[in-house]
């Protein structure tokens, strides 16, 4: 595999061609029977993740609590959040997994992502999605179904925004006319921007455009020729290949050998079949995988520390 571009200290350290690395969704909690996180100790936590060397903390978008949708994500804003986090953390990648585009001004994303970078002296990974809450577009005035066109609109704004005085004309979010700037800029070469899902986008809008792909756990015969068919579009077009990166559910046991079954988006699973797992995801070419602790029945704290000490060495 070619190598990946350089574009700031998060996502090199996070993606690595023919490697997988491990990371944890906040909040670190099982709250299958609270939609709404305590955040209870989340800083210390996350502390912890970093310590024991968990390569990234990812974070969501998420501006309502749709009840329907039994999850609300870490509560706080963000961009907000992860600017704190970052005070509290020293290496770790700080990640959105991810937002959704049309629901927010580009400039608004533009800055805050820029500022996070700034802080964190270059930790910020962000996914990008074009939201999967439909009722969150009434609330905001935006039509769902132009939301493939408005993800496109909000993404070339952004990407415009990292130039000095950029110029850019767009349907929904205004013009850019050369005459004004924003700032900051980002500290890396810009903002690394991963598409989330299909985000009503083509795949091969997805490789012309995307700096990789957050994806979904799906059969590993299927996640295998995902990949492959991306890549092969990505090889064509240009000189460095693109991180694939996984969301999963886990539940792990106490025994290391108990045999997966199926939960939510995921396994309830022991350590060695976990090892096993991760193992062929980095052999058909998952570059990361981020844990998420919601079904997750022991003590998260074990959990975390086994992980660490079971899986962890095998890999980042």
């Amino acid at each position: 595999m070619k190598s990946f571009e350089t574009i700031n200290r998060a996502f090199n350290n996070t993606f690595i061609p023919n490697q997988l690395s491990i990371g944890i969704a906040i909040p670190i909690e099982n709250n299958k029977m609270n939609p709404i996180a305590s955040m209870k100790d989340h800083i210390e936590r996350a502390q912890l993740v970093e310590n024991l060397g968990f390569k990234a903390l990812w974070v969501r978008d998420i501006p309502f609590f749709v009840p329907s949708f039994g999850d609300a994500g870490q509560v706080y804003e963000p961009f907000s959040y992860l600017s704190y986090m970052s005070a509290h953390t020293k290496d770790i990648a700080l990640g959105i997994a991810s937002v959704a585009l049309p629901l927010h001004h580009p400039a608004h994303i533009a800055k805050a992502a820029a500022t996070v970078d700034h802080l964190s002296e270059g930790r910020l990974i962000m996914g990008v999605a074009s939201g999967d809450r439909p009722v969150e577009y009434p609330a905001m005035n935006f039509n769902h179904q132009n939301r493939g066109q408005l993800f496109r609109e909000s993404f070339d704004y952004i990407r415009a925004s990292a130039n000095s005085f950029p110029e850019l004309n767009t349907e929904a979010y205004g013009n850019l006319d050369g005459s004004i700037d924003l700032i900051p800029k980002p500290y890396g070469k810009k903002i690394p921007m991963l598409l989330t899902g299909g985000s009503q986008q083509s795949l091969e809008w997805n490789s012309s455009n995307s700096d990789g792909w957050i994806n979904y756990p799906m059969g590993n015969y299927k996640q295998e020729l995902t990949i492959k068919e991306w890549r092969e579009l990505i090889e064509k077009e240009h000189t460095h290949s693109k991180p694939y990166m996984q969301s999963l559910f886990i539940d792990l046991d106490d025994d290391d050998n108990f045999q997966p079954q199926p939960i939510p988006l995921g396994f309830r699973i022991g350590a060695n079949y976990l090892l096993s797992y991760f193992k062929l995801m980095q052999e058909i070419g998952v570059n990361h995988i981020a844990l998420v602790l919601r079904f997750n029945n022991n003590n998260v704290i074990n959990t975390l520390e086994n992980i660490s000490k079971k899986i962890i060495p095998h890999f980042n």
